[in-house]
């Protein structure tokens, strides 16, 4: 065999090699690359367990305040006075992805997460977070009024590692950079979840609305 043969031999069972047992980036949710997984194929088996997932490395950001979300039934006063009632409130906070997934429907992804976060930082993270409880609420005539509350929230950087017993897109491990944003605990860096009654004034619609049946010159409740 001449040199030349045995050098084209070698190159050639180096790039089966790194075919089959090479590390690549999964980079982006289109491709990972020219004939490799999308991000979200490579997110499925890791929900359904048929690739070895871990989330490595992982780094908490600094807790903030989310947005205002209305918890509770409306309240629509058609009377002359200011009306009060105890309204009821429930608020489930779950957690999403880099691209907006919701990691809490199911499949390994929150447990995964949780596992890392709590090995690192030796304290839980949890992917839901449910409240619920009871407020007075006054509003005044011709108004709408309803309970809103914002949690608290915080974003975890990692990396994902998938692990296939046999080579999947021609690779036995695949890896991409991800943020999961979730619920934080209650006092978090200092933030605290936050309950507030909000009101407005009725549009023309619902004035007129007021005047329909049993709703004239009283204060009725709508479902949210």
């Amino acid at each position: 065999m001449t040199m030349s043969h045995a050098l084209n031999r070698g190159v050639r069972a180096l790039a089966v090699a790194t075919a089959t047992c090479g590390i690549l980036v999964a980079a982006t949710s289109t491709a990972a690359a020219d004939d490799g997984p999308t991000r979200e194929l490579l997110r499925t088996d890791c929900e359904s367990g048929v690739g070895k997932c871990s989330f490595n490395d992982p780094t908490l950001g600094e807790a903030y305040l989310g947005k205002f979300r209305q918890v509770s039934d409306s309240l629509f006063n058609c009377s002359t006075s200011p009306a009060t009632q105890s309204m009821t409130w429930t608020d489930s906070v779950g957690s999403t992805d880099s691209v907006g997934v919701s990691v809490t429907t199911g499949g390994n992804i929150a447990g995964i997460v949780d596992l890392s976060v709590t090995a690192t930082y030796n304290h839980t993270w949890s992917s839901t977070h449910t409240e619920s409880s009871s407020l007075n609420m006054t509003v005044q005539p011709g108004e709408v009024g309803w309970i809103s509350r914002a949690q608290v929230m915080q974003r975890v950087s990692g990396t994902w590692q998938t692990h296939y017993d046999s080579p999947k897109w021609g690779h036995y491990y695949w890896f991409w950079g991800d943020t999961i944003t979730g619920p934080a605990k209650n006092g978090t860096d200092g933030k605290s979840n936050a309950v507030v009654v909000k009101s407005r004034k009725m549009t023309a619609a619902e004035k007129k609305s007021c005047s329909a049946g049993s709703k004239a010159g009283r204060a009725f409740v709508k479902q949210h």
